[in-house]
């Protein structure tokens, strides 16, 4: 069945061609294509194109589907189009005329638009969540780790005194930027669409407010072309957001991996936790980090690859648009999974102690050293020159008890100020 269809069908290849994967990922949208349908048919009748009778039709009927998705009993066959011709023929087939009138001042494309838009709603809000989760147990483990030295490194040469707690709480305030991202995905997702039809409005006298009202939306888009126009442009903000998260993720889990390595030998984790070789019997491999770290510098190409779909289309719905939905769900998906387990293995996180005690870490306390003379009324670039031969000549003593106040530093994390800056959120 397909709403489109006027008695003839479209040969088979077509079918098969323009269909793709909708079927498959329209059972992640059916919920919302039902919770739509519902306000949908409220507003019909509120302005006398429905009963109250056929009102309550309708929503018995949507609310049997919803029992149905809800208990993963919902299928969409290959006599079906998509999520919206399967859910119209359960309808016409347990109510008969009523069913067909659910269509009525609607089009396929807000009808998508408008699941899309409540599905984004729930998944951002689920990616924030996650994302809350991993930035509290960053400070924690900063907390707990704050007066454990690490090594600093710049262009990977020993640099700086850093610290675990400087480390791990640089990834949780970094998730608060990543937040904003999610956040301003989220304020364009929750414009409500519905009403736009195919684009160009309806004759119909439909009150878009009370569906607005009825399904969650802060506001409704209220240019008819301008809520066709968002679809592809909420996706792909949404990609802007999944992206910037992914890049923090990538980033953490390569130094996990280095970090990890022998040659640093800065962190573990149980062997549950680690993979190993096959035919080397020492080897607990990092494939957890390895694997996040891969998905998430895919996950990064994600805006640019729907740029690249939706670059040139002109203002109307076009079939490309289809496209975007097989590539916004999947990395949604992927995401959630890397935030899942990048908490479920930090949390078992073991900080390796006394790492600095190495000589061969000795020169990241050169500035330091350097520091105290100059707090001792050397002029600095004496101090520096003078610091600078005693590493050319191999008798630089480096002071070790580092004293950093500033905020921000190792001394001063600012945990708590990190803290209530997410609270603001």
């Amino acid at each position: 069945m397909k709403l489109w269809e006027k008695g003839t069908a479209p040969h088979e290849k077509i079918d098969q061609f323009t269909v793709g994967h909708d079927r498959e990922l329209d059972l992640i949208l059916a919920k919302y294509d039902v919770q739509a349908s519902k306000a949908h048919a409220e507003m019909l009748g509120k302005i006398g194109i429905l009963t109250d009778e056929e009102v309550a039709q309708l929503i018995m009927g949507l609310n049997d589907i919803s029992e149905c998705v809800h208990n993963e009993l919902f299928t969409i066959e290959e006599d079906f189009e998509d999520v919206h011709s399967k859910i119209e023929f359960l309808l016409t087939n347990k109510l008969g005329a009523v069913g067909k009138k659910i269509h009525t001042a609607r089009s396929r494309n807000d009808q998508v638009l408008v699941a899309m838009h409540l599905y984004l709603k729930d998944e951002l809000n689920q990616i924030k969540d996650q994302t809350k989760e991993l930035f509290d147990l960053l400070l924690d483990l900063a907390e707990t780790h704050k007066d454990t030295l690490l090594p600093g490194y710049t262009h990977l040469q020993i640099a700086m005194p850093s610290s675990f707690g400087l480390w791990f709480s640089a990834y949780a305030e970094t998730l608060i930027d990543d937040l904003y991202f999610i956040e301003a995905a989220y304020k364009i997702a929750d414009q409500n669409p519905l009403g736009s039809a195919a684009g160009y409005g309806s004759s119909f006298p439909i009150d878009r407010e009370m569906t607005t009202e009825a399904l969650g939306f802060s506001t409704l888009k209220y240019n008819v072309v301008a809520a066709q126009m968002g679809r592809g442009k909420v996706e792909k903000s949404t990609a802007f957001g999944i992206g910037s998260l992914a890049a923090t993720l990538a980033k953490l889990s390569m130094d996990v991996c280095l970090y990890m390595s022998q040659n640093f030998d800065f962190i573990g984790f149980p062997e549950e936790l680690t993979t190993g070789s096959s035919i080397m019997p020492h080897k607990k491999n990092p494939d957890v980090f390895e694997l996040i770290r891969g998905k998430c510098n895919k996950l990064q190409a994600l805006p640019n690859q729907l740029a690249m779909m939706t670059t040139n289309l002109p203002s109307g719905y076009h079939r490309d648009l289809q496209l975007v939905k097989e590539v916004i769900v999947p990395a949604i998906q992927e995401l959630k999974s890397c935030l899942e387990m990048a908490h479920f293995t930090l949390k078992d996180i073991i900080v390796k102690s006394d790492i600095v005690d190495s000589e061969k870490y000795n020169y990241m306390f050169s500035v330091d050293t350097l520091n105290e003379l100059v707090q001792n009324g050397t002029p600095f670039r004496e101090a520096y020159h003078l610091i600078g031969r005693q590493i050319e000549e191999g008798t630089f003593v480096p002071k070790k008890n580092i004293d950093h106040t500033h905020a921000g530093s190792i001394g001063n994390l600012c945990l708590e100020e990190i803290r209530n800056k997410m609270k603001a959120h």
